[in-house]
């Protein structure tokens, strides 16, 4: 376990930091410090506030009110240059890397050396990135091999190299072995160790206990966008640290039950992108929470369920038969919906208008006869406008127009028309305000009233225990426990999802 460090002046300070989207206070008087040679983990649920704040670190975003000081003196992050001239970088979750380009190429992006006529100069670059490499235990990897050719694990690394190569001072991690092997992970770890040891400063963040344990010197929590505590890695236990993830106890506004004992989905060993061996049933009437912290797998096992993502092993049984759905089109026919976590990019046709978007699963409930009826869309799309009380002007209007909370009711509106036995629903009320959030609440448990089966996955724990009878839980592509959603706590879902 890393030793305490000697009281030192910051390298970083940060004081009073707040920022403000629209209808969200994502960040509140946020307090943080980096210390020299320093691990410093940042730590909290989903939607916490970590990338936010990472983000203001890395230029990308500007603080609506506080300070940043570096060395001492205030600094403004005027944008991904500036922070890299303060010699801050930053090695995000999702890659930023070009497939057609070569490991080379990518590190060196924008920085190749050049000869006397202004070209890259090849060999000098295959050369300055084969001693990086070498430098970071990374000598295995090819400087000529295109990216394109690398596994998701090899290309986090490459990530980490092309930060590396800018000699910062402040290195931030976000979510760094989400997608690395265990060997992998100890390289990363031994770099970090020799970071620490020539004076730099990481800024670790992860959901991962163990990691946190292994390699930070203290661990600063964030819940909902504030500051909950700063603690040192050897003083504080890893359920201590939950609690203060989790914060104060949440008074859950539960509803009452559908949930029958007649098995409607049932999943056996199902394996795909990202996760294995996932179990489970979902009962006519009932809402089945699925939990997990950011790269558990929730969402590939949504998908695949729906026939987006491939099936490598395991079976599925509708209604008591096989579901062989290898496309989205075969999930609807045979019975489910889906409502995606990404609504605007897998949700909606956001250049067609609202009618559009409501007969799209279900073309067939606006016929006249053998043909597709506008006039019967346009009821159909208004009745639901009145039932749903989506604020529009008019059904013709495009859904690019609508706000966020009308857009997921027009996607609701879709799978109430359509109708189907399951209904997935990913993420339900991301980015929506508190009155279109009780409504959607009360959507779906009037559908589990109606005899559907909901499968519900939120980052939210409020949201999942205020909605389901039971909650699964999985780490890591792996399901690490079953809860009864009417009796257990934040605190329980949180030791199970990240212990």
């Amino acid at each position: 376990m890393p030793q305490t460090l000697p009281s030192v002046p910051p390298r970083l300070q940060l004081s009073g930091i707040s920022k403000f989207f629209p209808g969200v206070k994502a960040l509140e008087d946020i307090a943080f410090d980096l210390r020299p040679g320093e691990v410093h983990a940042l730590c909290g649920e989903n939607g916490a506030g970590k990338s936010t704040l990472m983000n203001i670190l890395a230029g990308n975003l500007s603080p609506d009110a506080g300070e940043i000081r570096l060395d001492g003196r205030p600094v403004r992050i005027g944008g991904p240059g500036q922070a890299a001239k303060l010699g801050i970088a930053i090695v995000y979750q999702q890659l930023s890397l070009v497939d057609t380009l070569s490991v080379a190429e990518n590190i060196f992006a924008n920085t190749q050396p050049r000869n006397r006529w202004g070209l890259i100069d090849y060999r000098a670059l295959h050369a300055r990135t084969g001693r990086l490499l070498e430098s970071l235990h990374m000598a295995h990897l090819s400087p000529q091999t295109a990216v394109a050719d690398l596994s998701q694990g090899q290309k986090q690394m490459v990530e980490v190299a092309k930060a590396l190569s800018k000699n910062p001072d402040i290195l931030i991690l976000d979510e760094p072995t989400a997608s690395i092997t265990e060997r992998e992970t100890a390289t990363l770890f031994s770099i970090i160790r020799g970071l620490k040891a020539g004076g730099k400063s990481v800024i670790y963040i992860s959901h991962r206990m163990g990691e946190i344990f292994q390699v930070a010197d203290r661990v600063t929590v964030l819940k909902d966008g504030r500051y909950q505590g700063t603690r040192a890695a050897g003083e504080v236990t890893d359920r201590e640290l939950i609690r203060l993830m989790v914060g104060r106890d949440v008074e859950v506004q539960s509803g009452p039950s559908s949930a029958t004992a007649e098995p409607l989905l049932r999943v056996k060993g199902l394996s795909g992108r990202g996760f294995r061996d996932v179990s489970f049933v979902l009962h006519r009437g009932e809402i089945l929470g699925l939990a997990g912290l950011v790269g558990a797998g929730r969402t590939e096992v949504a998908q695949t369920l729906f026939g987006y993502l491939p099936r490598t092993a395991g079976e599925v049984f509708l209604k008591g038969q096989p579901l062989l759905a290898d496309h989205p089109d075969a999930a609807i026919r045979a019975g489910l919906g889906y409502l995606p976590e990404d609504r605007k990019s897998q949700g909606l046709f956001l250049d067609k208008s609202v009618t559009d978007n409501v007969v799209a699963a279900n073309l067939g409930a606006a016929r006249a006869g053998a043909w597709y009826d506008p006039a019967a869309a346009r009821d159909l799309a208004r009745a639901y406008r009145e039932k749903l009380r989506i604020v529009t002007p008019d059904v013709g209007q495009d859904v690019l127009h609508l706000s966020g909370g009308n857009q997921q009711k027009v996607v609701l509106a879709r799978w109430l028309l359509a109708d189907p036995d399951v209904l997935i629903v990913d993420e339900p009320t991301h980015g929506i305000d508190v009155g279109a959030k009780s409504e959607i609440y009360a959507l779906l448990r009037q559908l589990a009233a109606r005899g559907k089966g909901i499968l519900l996955i939120s980052s939210e724990l409020p949201e999942v225990l205020a909605l389901s009878d039971r909650i699964l839980v999985l780490r890591e592509g792996r399901l690490r426990g079953q809860l009864d959603g009417r009796r257990t706590g934040e605190e329980e879902v949180m030791a199970l999802a990240a212990l």
